[in-house]
């Protein structure tokens, strides 16, 4: 087991994490729903975490799914894994900066089980396109609140059926390490992910509303791919 190599790969995958839930699919969400809502800022954070773990618990069902594959594997290819599992983060890598270099963007389309007049309000009237859409003479209305339960619903399933697929090809290289890279993985991914979204839902709704991270979003593949195909050389260069 080669510590060092480990440890990056840990860092890295917390960054990733961190900086997949900061884009604002992933937040702002929560900050609007919440105002329309009227919720008080405990109960709004408190939401977001809630969505949040929904949205690791998918992802790492299918970090499960891959890891069971990878035993099975393993135990075949021996000392071929790691050429294989770096291998494999260098074309997830390469892969992310194709979809970049295309113009895909990251984001979140309506889930299974949301509410459109609660995905509605997912889009902020301030945006650029509602300044284009609308005349300055024209009253925007705020959407109406609906019932806590559709909305906490609606959020939930906008998060948890859209996993942090960025995450999921760590998984690939845990395998190495059997279920205590899994377990250690999860947890990595769990608290960044949570941390993030709360974070960042916090300062928005403290009034911080400088916060922009639109290049973040617009860019947030590439720079993924730059991250992925990095571990995925250093595994490949340095792992036996």
């Amino acid at each position: 087991m080669n510590e060092a190599v480990f440890t990056t790969i840990a860092f890295t995958g917390f960054t990733v994490a961190f900086f997949h839930a900061a884009i604002p699919t992933h937040w702002l969400p929560f900050v609007l729903t919440a105002r329309a809502q009227r919720w008080n800022h405990p109960k709004a954070l408190a939401i977001t975490a809630l969505a949040g773990s929904g949205h690791v618990f998918f992802t790492a069902v299918l970090g499960l799914l891959l890891t069971l594959f990878g035993f099975a594997l393993h135990e075949r290819i021996g000392n071929w894994f790691p050429l294989i599992a770096g291998g494999a983060l260098l074309l997830f890598g390469l892969f992310y900066l194709y979809r970049q270099m295309i113009g895909k963007v990251h984001g979140h389309s309506r889930a299974i089980g949301e509410n459109p007049q609660v995905h509605a309000a997912h889009h902020s009237p301030d945006d650029d396109h509602a300044k284009t859409s609308h005349p300055a003479s024209m009253h925007i209305a705020e959407p109406r609140p609906v019932s806590d339960r559709i909305a906490i619903t609606s959020l939930f399933a906008l998060l948890t059926f859209s996993p942090c697929e960025s995450f999921v090809p760590f998984y690939v290289y845990g395998i190495r390490y059997g279920w205590m890279g899994f377990a250690l993985l999860t947890a990595i991914l769990s608290v960044a992910t949570v941390a993030g979204m709360v974070v960042f839902t916090w300062l928005t709704l403290a009034g911080m509303r400088r916060i922009n991270l639109g290049l973040l979003e617009k860019y947030e593949l590439g720079l993924m791919g730059v991250l992925l195909g990095a571990v995925g050389v250093l595994i490949i260069l340095f792992e036996k």
